[in-house]
């Protein structure tokens, strides 16, 4: 099995998991999954929701994409209700017209996190 066309970064707690990961296909292109929760997992969802898309903003950024490059986002709360709040702090920081699909569902998380969002973008065709 050919696995040179998978990279991943191992979780920092759970080495069995990935926080990312890429796929390159043969012709060029590919895409990177990441998945994200605050750093800080006191403040409110707002804050919180912030601080997930600072982590993804650091995944892009290795990655050598932007936010533009992102064509889904899976974000799972532990209470719907936040869902404004959150729309307001996505708004803030997704570029205009760059909305990715995007699917909000409740969990049960481990305490403290009141947020989890998973992304997929798409890696840019390799140019010659």
């Amino acid at each position: 099995m050919n696995t040179a066309d998978i990279a991943r970064v191992p979780n920092k707690t759970l080495p069995a998991k990935s926080s990312v990961a890429t796929y390159r296909l043969p012709g060029g292109g590919g895409f990177l999954w990441a998945v994200a929760i605050s750093p800080d997992r006191t403040p409110d969802i707002r804050v919180q929701t912030l601080g997930a898309l600072g982590v993804i903003d650091t995944y892009l950024k290795n990655a050598g994409l932007d936010r533009t490059r992102i064509v889904k986002a899976e974000v799972v709360v532990t209470d719907h209700d936040n869902k404004p709040a959150f729309d307001e702090a996505w708004a803030t920081w997704m570029p205009a017209g760059h909305g990715p699909v995007r699917s909000f569902v409740q969990s049960v998380m481990p305490e403290g996190d009141l947020i989890e969002i998973i992304i997929t973008a798409a890696l840019p065709a390799q140019r010659l």
